[in-house]
């Protein structure tokens, strides 16, 4: 049977001119959707550069008026006599707010600090050490329990069961139960750390490792033996690859020549009855480079503090960073200067690091600071880093100032009512603006 051909061809036009109408009317749709996406790319553009811009006028209100609080702070305290001259440094986020000196390099010449100026570290190093070990043991190359028999078959303290059970952690936390400071006029004279290492024999032990907090030097300084071996690179060499270079901390050196050589140094100086006297660079504690060996300027310390607070995961991440600030031992007692710092509530150490847990009170939440002094060849320094603030503060000064034991609670009480008040007034701002007119 066959069928007529006409209705076939009726059926196909259909088809054509309905398929014909519908793509026309997608085709006048198009544009119109198209429209809306641009537009709301637009909008979307438009308030992140409303937002960028906000946070740019914020950021810039805040550095200048932190610049302006810091210049007068140290420069009241430079004209009372208290100190000659400071290189600062804050950190907040991935920013570095102020890296500024203050006062004078030389009392004597009259020139002025700045932010490049070099100061000596003194046992702000302790904080590097703790660090690269960390970094060590995160990459499996070193272990907390590590024996420090097995690395310097030399040292011996108390009998060989004594020494046997001292490990890296005592080493690093100030627990392997020497008294206080034993041998630290070794360090001082220069002798190489194996050979000190080898007279810990003569040296009775006060406690059990582990088990008291005695504040070390010259112990402190073997974990540099600990680390070369466990490196296969001198400490030096290992710093400067595994950080200095990666951070770009061009101005950080650990040896003597090279400060000697530097055209921009503070130089120490010690109190006299009409003022200040300046002082020769001495050569102590290069030979215990994780002691007190490193010297630095404000900007560098910057980059150091913002690596710290874990903005460089690709160096290092803040997990491994963690290993150094975990508390080993309490702090006993009360009277140092750090423990009378305003909310303070207990004080720990970690590997040459100090924890502070204290009671913020505008916030009344208790925090954490992580920080250490440093003191060497008349120079005088603090670093403290506020994890849940995201903040770090570093005040190098060239001179044994007592401001040295307020002068971080002070630039934390400054700094903190400056975002406190910007903040506020930022937020004012935008809830006016976002009023409708009446």
């Amino acid at each position: 049977m066959r069928f007529p051909k006409r209705p076939l061809k009726i059926t196909f036009i259909s088809s054509f001119f309905l398929l014909l109408i519908f793509g026309l009317s997608s085709h006048l749709r198009a544009p119109e959707s198209a429209k809306k996406q641009a537009n709301l790319a637009t909008t979307e553009k438009a308030n992140k550069y409303i937002f960028d811009r906000e946070a740019a006028a914020l950021y810039r209100s805040q550095q200048q008026q932190l610049q302006l609080a810091l210049q007068d702070y140290f420069r009241k305290a430079v004209s009372s006599g208290q100190l000659v001259g400071a290189g600062v440094s804050i950190v907040k986020g991935d920013s570095i707010v102020i890296a500024e000196g203050y006062g004078k390099k030389d009392i004597k010449s009259g020139d002025g600090v700045n932010g490049h100026t070099i100061f000596r570290l003194g046992s702000l190093s302790k904080g590097f050490a703790g660090i690269l070990a960390a970094d060590l043991i995160k990459q499996g190359k070193l272990s907390r329990e590590a024996k420090v028999r097995d690395y310097i078959p030399d040292f011996q303290l108390g009998d060989r069961r004594n020494t046997d059970k001292i490990t890296l952690t005592n080493l690093l936390s100030h627990t392997a139960g020497a008294p206080y400071h034993s041998y630290t006029n070794l360090v001082e004279a220069g002798l190489p750390l194996q050979d000190i290492a080898s007279r810990f024999v003569q040296v009775k032990p006060i406690s059990k490792p582990g088990e008291l907090y005695s504040y070390q030097n010259a112990l402190f300084a073997l974990s540099e033996l600990m680390i070369s071996k466990a490196s296969g690179k001198q400490m030096s060499e290992y710093l400067l690859e595994r950080f200095f270079k990666p951070l770009e901390m061009c101005s950080t050196f650990m040896d003597h020549k090279s400060l000697q050589s530097s055209e921009n140094i503070a130089l120490p100086h010690t109190r006299r009855r009409s003022g200040w006297r300046t002082n020769n660079l001495n050569d102590h504690y290069y030979n215990a480079i994780a002691a007190g060996g490193i010297s630095a300027n404000a900007m560098d310390m910057g980059r150091w503090m913002r690596f710290l607070l874990g903005h460089r995961p690709d160096i290092m991440d803040k997990n491994a960073l963690a290993i150094a600030f975990r508390p080993n031992v309490e702090i006993p007692g009360r009277s140092k200067y750090y423990q009378r710092w305003s909310g303070h509530e207990s004080s720990y150490y970690g590997f040459g690091w100090r924890i502070h847990h204290f009671r913020d009170k505008a916030s009344e939440s208790q925090k954490t600071i992580w920080h250490h002094g440093g003191s060497v060849n008349n120079y005088r320094n603090e670093i403290a880093l506020y994890p849940q603030d995201d903040l770090g503060i570093c005040v190098l000064l060239n001179s044994n100032s007592r401001l040295s034991s307020t002068v971080i609670p002070d630039l934390y009480k400054i700094v903190q009512e400056i975002y406190r008040k910007t903040a506020v007034n930022m937020a004012a701002n935008n809830t006016q603006e976002s009023e409708p007119s009446i």
